[in-house]
């Protein structure tokens, strides 16, 4: 039982930095990297789909992107994602291939991404300690009905306190 809630708390935990290094791939670092479009969704006859099930996406040198759309009817589709995606890209098409040059990054737009890896690391910080307050909750719950004691509940308190301080840790 204590074991279960332990090790639930471990998933939920590693499910938030796996989420968080998810929101770290979408910020640009300068460099080009196919996981920057990751999150376009194109409307593909009438689904939004994501990008790299309708596309091929490569670097094409260290600040351009190539897509290879498979349907050349879905080329102006693919644009107005990437315009309407919000990460700042013009592309522009040459028959078969779109290219997304990544503009250079200022030293204004530099300090953005940092606030806002900052904001994503606060964020998953917060999303940690709420799950630490359900596993101590569902422990108190424990010792209330009388299925474990006073001394075992602190004890896990703390070890859970220990788990919570690895992995905000390991967000930092």
């Amino acid at each position: 039982m204590i074991n279960d809630i332990k090790n639930n708390t471990r998933q939920r935990m590693q499910k938030c930095l796996d989420a968080l290094q998810n929101a770290f791939t979408k910020i640009r670092t300068g460099r080009a990297h196919t996981s920057l479009l990751d999150s376009i969704r194109v409307n593909y006859y009438g689904a939004d789909t994501p990008l790299n099930q309708i596309a091929n996406v490569t670097v094409q040198d260290a600040r351009t992107l190539a897509i290879r759309v498979w349907e050349k009817n879905m080329i102006s589709e693919v644009e107005k994602a990437i315009l309407k995606s919000n990460l700042g890209l013009n592309p522009s098409s040459s028959g078969e291939v779109i290219h997304v040059p990544l503009p250079a990054l200022t030293e204004e737009s530099r300090k953005n991404y940092i606030r806002q890896a900052k904001n994503e690391t606060e964020q998953s910080r917060v999303a940690i300690r709420n799950i630490r307050r359900d596993a101590v909750d569902e422990i108190k719950m424990y010792e209330k009905e009388k299925h474990i004691g006073e001394d075992d509940s602190h004890r896990v308190q703390d070890e859970i306190q220990q788990i919570t301080d690895e992995y905000t840790g390991k967000a930092d």
